[in-house]
């Protein structure tokens, strides 16, 4: 009776073994199915406006929500609107050279880094995605703003 135990734990041992190296074998082999590579990719336009972004790339990676929400705070509650880590001069740098765009696709350098970390966009539904001419934004208020003040000094 040991004998017979035996002899079948024998044939299991076997049988466990070439399953193993089958396994093995064809997964090393070139008919097995290669990793697809689909999926999304991070992409990332150098930066328009400088040489670097406004800290390094792993401190931005990491921290750039709570600087962008530090930021937010400033702003709605003390008015500060020209911080160092303002959302405004994020787009204006990191927009797309092709349509000045940080979301609409996964081309786009905001959208791609959220889309690779599957984490939901929710800045857009009160901010613009599209970056701004600064002279041009800035000309465009100087007329109305000296408008608004002659009328207040008459």
């Amino acid at each position: 009776m040991a004998r017979l135990a035996s002899n079948r734990m024998w044939k299991w041992t076997v049988g466990i073994i070439a399953v193993l190296c089958l396994s093995i074998a064809y997964a090393a082999s070139s008919t097995a199915p290669q990793a697809s590579k689909a999926g999304p990719t991070i992409v990332i336009d150098k930066a328009r406006a400088g040489e670097h972004c406004v800290e390094d790339t792993a401190f931005m990676r990491k921290n750039h929500m709570k600087l962008l929400m530090h930021q937010r705070d400033e702003t709605m509650h003390k008015g500060i609107r020209n911080g160092k880590y303002s959302l405004k001069k994020c787009i204006n740098c990191h927009a797309s050279t092709k349509d000045d765009r940080v979301v609409g696709s996964d081309e786009h350098f905001c959208q791609s880094c959220h889309t690779y970390a599957a984490v939901s966009l929710d800045c857009w539904e009160c901010h613009s995605t599209k970056a701004k001419p600064v002279q041009a934004a800035a000309a465009s208020t100087l007329p109305a703003a000296a408008a608004s003040v002659a009328g207040e000094k008459k």
